[in-house]
């Protein structure tokens, strides 16, 4: 006999399993725990099969009926339905491997790497590695939704890795958007929201630096540093060329081209890592090269570290020396920039040759190749009367030549004894 609900319904469990039939091969199991199984046997090929139709009351006796209507359809038609089943479940299986979203984001790096600088592509695909596959990795790509970024991106910051856990966001969002170009994914749910709605607000970044009044005392200050004549003359070039502190102390000595007073950074040692750079050397910045040159370790680093010539100088060196100066609080190394950027305005000087020579701009590959050395003959005017500003600035009390003052022989003996 047929079933009915209420007898499904009044089907209690038993010592051991049962089946109650419902025709053509399907039946109800009932579990010897009281769960009830939709299943239906049937024969292909001489062989007797068993295929489930899902569980009670989850599908209900008309929809196991509909469904082993439509299966008996196929077996009629001479299609085996549980193997056609399997290969269906085996090809949406390949498909999300195929689709994953760690698939498509190795595709996406490798066209993206292209043209960029080796560290940032290195540090981009470490961060990848690290933070967004193993919480996004194995998933098929369009199955990822708003929420789960929003829960990688947050796991990073809980860490305390705030900046880090933007950065993955804005590359989950380049990843997505290289998918739907691909037509892997119908939307980004990465654009959805800002980095803002999940994560705490990024704070400015101000660093301090003195107002042009305090200059000539800084400047006295410096001149007379009592310290390491290699940090002296690291604060005195710093003063000259306004380079950012990384890219000072790790200024190599081929990098200097003393016979055309410049010096060429490389993109690589450049912040962002998309363009090089050209510092024009006034004739005061030369002299403090060739007074480095005398406290010289190797023939690598301008400013080689204190305790291990292999490295060059810590970025808090100049700091430190700005402390025990008394401008705690009130001057860093990047203060210099800031300083020479205002005066350099308020004297009328292009904002565009300022804006250059502080190695801002355009990121794009094509400006970035042409844009550091654009400029270049009032750029180098520009920093020659930048250091005559500072030399009679410095002057304006006592003459002090400035960026000229020497180390007397005996000094330079015993700072290179010490190394």
């Amino acid at each position: 006999m047929a079933l009915t609900d209420l007898k499904i319904k009044n089907a209690k469990k038993r010592a051991a399993a049962y089946r109650l039939a419902d025709g053509g091969g399907l039946h109800l199991y009932v579990t010897s725990a009281g769960g009830k199984l939709w299943r239906w046997k049937y024969r292909f090929d001489g062989k007797e099969k068993l295929m489930s139709f899902g569980p009670y009351p989850e599908i209900t006796l008309a929809d196991a009926r509909v469904i082993h209507l439509e299966h008996r359809r196929k077996l009629l038609s001479g299609i085996d339905p549980m193997a056609e089943k399997k290969a269906k479940k085996t090809a949406q299986q390949i498909q999300e491997v195929q689709n994953s979203f760690e698939r498509v984001a190795k595709g996406w790096f490798a066209k993206w790497r292209h043209g960029k600088c080796e560290r940032h592509a290195s540090y981009t695909e470490r961060r990848m590695n690290a933070d967004i596959l193993p919480l996004l990795g194995p998933r098929a790509i369009e199955t990822i939704q708003s929420p789960d970024i929003v829960a990688m991106v947050q796991a990073i910051q809980e860490r305390g890795a705030t900046d880090v856990a933007r950065r993955a966001l804005q590359t989950t969002n380049q990843i997505f958007r290289y998918a739907l170009a691909l037509g892997y994914v119908k939307h980004n749910p990465a654009a959805t929201f800002r980095p803002s709605d999940v994560l705490p607000q990024k704070s400015t970044e101000n660093f301090a630096r003195l107002d042009k009044a305090d200059l000539p005392g800084l400047l006295r200050k410096i001149e007379f540093y009592d310290g390491s004549p290699v940090t002296r003359l690291a604060m005195k070039l710093m003063a000259l060329v306004f380079v950012r502190t990384s890219e000072l102390i790790g200024a190599e000595w081929k990098e200097f081209d003393m016979k055309e007073a410049r010096w060429d950074i490389s993109k690589e040692r450049m912040k962002g890592g998309k363009r090089p750079h050209i510092v024009p050397l006034a004739r005061q910045a030369v002299a403090v090269l060739n007074e480095l040159w005398n406290y010289r370790k190797n023939e690598r680093w301008v400013f080689p570290g204190d305790h291990d010539d292999k490295k060059h100088m810590s970025n808090n060196t100049i700091l430190g020396a700005l402390k025990r100066m008394g401008f705690k609080g009130e001057m860093t190394g990047h203060g210099f920039r800031g300083i020479a950027s205002t005066i350099l305005h308020e004297q009328g000087y292009n904002h565009e040759h300022i804006e250059i020579q502080l190695h801002h701009g355009p990121d794009n590959d094509v400006a970035a190749a042409y844009n550091h050395a654009k400029y270049l003959e009032p750029r180098k005017q520009m920093m020659q009367d930048w250091a005559d500003y500072l030399e009679k600035t410095l002057n304006a009390g006592k003459p002090v030549p400035f960026m000229l003052r020497t180390e007397s022989k005996a000094r330079v003996r015993r700072a290179r004894s010490a190394v």
